[in-house]
């Protein structure tokens, strides 16, 4: 049995942690004067005290580095146990919510998938607004630091193509992630501040623009209102879609720009595939608005960039109800959520180098038919990639649709209907937060789904989060020997 005293000792860490971030939203219900602010004081204490000992308890442990069975098993545990005391506010807070709806919030929060099980959000104590603000914001900076140390080190979905850019190796991975966290912290939070300022501008009042800068940047999506982003109109929109889409790039790049390399950004073959991408189904999308509904040009454009912008990134806001834009449009939205952003940032779902290693793959294979004594390679980013990277882009392709498959079949069990099953189990996999259909799509929420459905899609979100495969490993039992 390996030593799972390292691994305690960091969730402890980040338990005391999430306990003192807690005491934020209690100054907002002092300064509200709605008498709510002991939820956040009791829960805010139980947290650093539960966190605290546990770190004091492992505070033995060795410090020289983490094994690769350690890291798959923080990565999991991480995500796995925050939500236990991020939702405790909503236990014992205004919303009184049961311990699954607790779970399934704060889960949906840390992995910023923003699906939600609450409505009257715009009647909630401004501190469970605020609350909800940071438990995605929070899991977007924690998922870039996953994203650019853990997983290229653990050889996940083919991560490892972004190795010598996620720096060093597990051994020092401790004290890497340290110093990455740093830099990325002070870009990610430039950016939330320059959003909110934005959101001021564009006439949005003080706490509305930072829980939404908060829930933006982390491409989470969790609004103020019920009627999400609905309760804006005009310019926000296009602010709004502006700083989902840069959370929705490798934040290496802007730590590379800051260093000197201006042109960092611009040279990465993610980032031009997946402004293509946004670009092409914007000009699909609103001339569809134009030429099949009453919009104006710049209502249909508007509408679209935003959507599309919310939904590809996985933030999940939404401005209207697209189930009322016809079957070819909430047919191709359904897809769009499969897509996700660039590696290395807040956004979620399959990421768009995969399917760049994947096209040219199939390019490659295509041209060994044509020309079976040919000698040629697949290419990423203008470098060659390996059968083992292809490998494991492939298996997380799989991994993925299977897992779909199941969870859709799973979820119909419990009594859903076939729409609410496949758009809930793809939504909560690709953490994007709204599906389709007239219960769980744009114009509704997750809070009539059954408690069994409930932790299948807590469960669905948290593997989608960490890539699949990172989650199903340590249910091996060849994980678990020493």
């Amino acid at each position: 049995m390996f030593d799972l005293r390292p691994v305690a000792y960091v969730v402890g860490l980040l338990v005391a942690t999430l306990g003192l971030t807690m005491f934020l939203p209690m100054l907002v219900d002092i300064a509200e004067g709605r008498g709510e602010w002991h939820v956040f004081f009791e829960t805010g204490v139980v947290t650093l005290l539960a966190g605290g000992f546990l770190a004091l308890s492992c505070a033995n442990a060795p410090r020289e580095g983490l094994t690769l069975q350690q890291g798959f098993l923080l990565t999991v545990s991480v995500w796995a146990v925050l939500p236990l005391f991020g939702g405790l506010p909503f236990i014992f807070g205004a919303t009184e919510a049961s311990f699954t709806d607790a779970y399934f919030e704060a889960m949906s929060g840390f992995t910023t998938t923003g699906a939600t099980v609450f409505t009257g959000l715009d009647t909630l104590p401004k501190g469970l607004l605020l609350w909800r603000g940071i438990l995605q914001w929070l899991g977007g900076v924690g998922i870039i630091v996953v994203a650019m140390v853990f997983l290229p080190e653990l050889r996940v979905g083919g991560m490892q193509v972004f190795r010598s850019e996620a720096f060093e190796t597990m051994g020092k991975i401790l004290p890497r992630a340290t110093e990455i966290a740093s830099s990325i912290s002070t870009i990610y939070v430039a950016l939330t501040l320059a959003c909110a300022v934005a959101y001021l501008l564009c006439g949005m009042s003080a706490f509305d623009a930072v829980v939404h800068a908060l829930t933006t940047l982390s491409t989470g999506g969790f609004a103020n209102y019920d009627a999400s982003f609905g309760a804006f109109t005009g310019p926000a929109e296009y602010v709004a879609a502006v700083f989902m889409v840069s959370a929705a790039l490798p934040f290496v790049r802007y730590v590379q720009m800051l260093g000197g390399n201006y042109r960092a950004l611009w040279r990465d073959t993610q980032v031009l595939s997946f402004f293509g991408v946004i670009l092409a189904l914007v000009v699909v999308v609103a001339g569809t608005l134009v030429f099949k509904f009453p919009h104006h040009p710049e209502q249909a454009f508007r509408e679209a960039l935003f959507n599309i912008s919310s939904i590809i990134t996985g933030t999940g806001y939404a401005s209207v109800d697209y189930m009322q834009w016809g079957p070819f449009l909430i047919t191709l939205f359904f897809f769009i959520g499969l897509i996700g952003g660039c590696a290395g940032s807040t956004a979620c779902s399959i990421k768009i180098f995969r399917y760049q290693l994947l096209f040219s793959s199939i390019r490659v294979q295509l041209k060994r038919i044509r020309a079976p004594h040919g000698v040629f390679t697949p290419r990423f980013d203008g470098r060659p990639v390996d059968d083992e990277t292809l490998y494991s882009v492939l298996s997380f392709f799989a991994f993925f649709v299977v897992t779909l498959g199941v969870m859709a079949v799973a979820l119909g069990m419990t009594g859903l209907d076939f729409v609410t099953s496949l758009s809930g189990a793809a939504t909560a996999l690709a953490n994007v937060g709204p599906g389709l259909g007239d219960i769980i799509g744009p114009a509704g929420n997750f809070s009539t789904i059954n408690d069994p459905a409930k932790w299948m899609l807590a469960f669905a979100m948290l593997t989608g989060r960490l890539e699949v495969m990172v989650v199903f490993t340590i249910f091996t039992a060849r994980f678990w020997r020493a």
